[in-house]
């Protein structure tokens, strides 16, 4: 199972950006925790930032060659990408949305995601944690279909 896990823009700033939001874990150190519950559970990850949408929908075309499933937090694009939204219908691979905060305790503006109606699901408001049950959660949708 390989698995391409994408963070949209900003999240290259967490340890740093709004603490008392994100949480004080780095992009590094979610990554470090990812890569070695993969391992744990037989499984690989590839992973991605980039705060250009051009470069997250790339990266999702290019998964459609080697990736079982998708670990996607689109960060703000979450509630404005319709290329997003457009790019995982097209490839066609099994996606988890996550997000560190709950977007719906947030701002209105958050409330609507335009990823979810073309992901198998969402983990969302575990801050760090969200990317490791949203891993589990994938790849045991995937060893199930």
């Amino acid at each position: 199972m390989r698995v391409l896990v994408l963070h949209g823009p900003n999240l290259n700033l967490l340890g740093t950006r709004e603490p008392e939001i994100y949480g004080k874990t780095t992009l590094a150190e979610i990554d470090a925790q990812l890569a070695a519950l993969a391992k744990e559970l037989s499984a690989e990850v590839r992973c991605h930032q980039s705060s250009s949408e051009g470069a997250l929908v790339d990266h999702l075309h290019d998964a459609g060659g080697w990736a079982s499933g998708v670990l996607l937090n689109a960060a703000a694009y979450t509630h404005t990408s319709i290329a997003l939204h457009d790019a995982i219908k097209a490839v066609g691979l099994p996606t988890v949305e996550v997000h560190l905060s709950n977007p719906l305790a947030r701002e209105e503006f958050r409330h609507v995601s335009r990823i979810a109606p073309v992901c198998v699901g969402t983990v969302s408001g575990f801050g760090a944690a969200s990317y490791t049950l949203g891993l589990r959660a994938l790849l045991g949708y995937l060893r199930r279909a």
